[in-house]
């Protein structure tokens, strides 16, 4: 397909916002509905519509070229998938939604550690930075809260739920990524968000939602409908852009997620969690998008160094 640069721009600025805004949107919801519930909701209303958008594009997946082990690899899909929404949700009952960004790059470093290990894939230099500026970043961000790490009480315990989510995405994507030579990523998530809503439902309670208000109720369906447009705006960026300047745009996910968390701050402060940031941390915030920026990009920055020597 013909590069498109604007084109592609705005559906991975899209993606990366709907992305960015997300975490903010479920804590309304938390407060009022279990975290199994609204995954439940997001996961059967991403099956229906991914459905429908496959069968009107006649490219619904034909089931009869999975063999047994393709179908092992959605169940791994399924659980890596499910494991990681749900536990996202209960770490946002602890944390403020940008604490819960800014370890979103750990599932990038997570994949790439399973490609080294399994895929026997180069862990290059430029990544080895990369990885080495998040750590830095989080040291940072994270500069005034060394006493609670101490105590270790609520927030130390939403964090380690954060980076259990992180880090169990790493099965899905394996298994998504293992599939792609069978099917289409959005033909793989068709299986792993029905098997997600079938998981989720025994603990569901859809009564719930009779008690939300007129603006949760407009959060759960903006939940619900974010994972479609999130997901489609992602690949349609990579089929205008090249796929590195995609990844640059969603990096930033942890700087949009504190945007949008201060401008709600300052419109409604009674409906976001903040979390106090000093100067380092917001350096520390920074480094780890740096750190993510610079794994994804940093091939293509030492290639223009090399060639622009004499």
């Amino acid at each position: 397909m013909k590069q498109q640069p604007l084109l592609g721009f705005l559906f991975a600025f899209t993606a990366a916002c709907m992305w960015g805004s997300l975490p903010i949107a479920l804590q309304q919801l938390l407060n009022i509905m279990d975290a199994q519930t609204v995954v439940w909701f997001r996961f059967a209303v991403a099956a229906i519509g991914l459905f429908f958008i496959l069968k009107l594009t006649k490219r619904l997946p034909n089931w009869t070229v999975l063999r047994l082990r393709h179908w092992l690899l959605i169940l791994l899909g399924i659980v890596g998938l499910s494991a990681n929404f749900f536990l996202y949700n209960v770490a946002l009952q602890y944390i403020p939604p940008t604490t819960s960004q800014v370890f979103s790059p750990l599932s990038s470093f997570g994949m790439l550690l399973v490609g080294v290990l399994l895929f026997k894939e180069t862990f290059a230099v430029y990544q080895k930075v990369g990885l080495g500026l998040l750590i830095l970043g989080l040291i940072f961000f994270f500069n005034q809260r060394v006493e609670d790490f101490l105590q270790f009480g609520t927030y130390v315990k939403g964090i380690i739920i954060c980076i259990s989510a992180s880090l169990v995405w790493v099965a899905y994507g394996s298994a998504q990524k293992l599939m792609l030579h069978r099917l289409t990523a959005q033909q793989v998530l068709l299986p792993i968000y029905i098997g997600c809503t079938i998981l989720f439902l025994p603990t569901a309670t859809i009564s719930q939602v009779t008690h939300l208000n007129a603006m949760q109720i407009g959060c759960l369906i903006y939940c619900c409908l974010n994972t479609l447009i999130a997901y489609g705006a992602y690949a349609e960026a990579l089929n205008h852009w090249d796929v590195t300047k995609v990844s640059a745009i969603v990096t930033q996910i942890p700087i949009l997620t504190l945007i949008f968390s201060e401008v709600l701050l300052f419109i409604a402060p009674d409906y976001v969690m903040t979390e106090e940031l000093n100067w380092i941390s917001y350096i520390g915030v920074c480094f780890v998008v740096s750190g993510a920026l610079f794994s994804a990009t940093g091939h293509r920055i030492l290639v223009k160094i090399t060639n622009r020597k004499p």
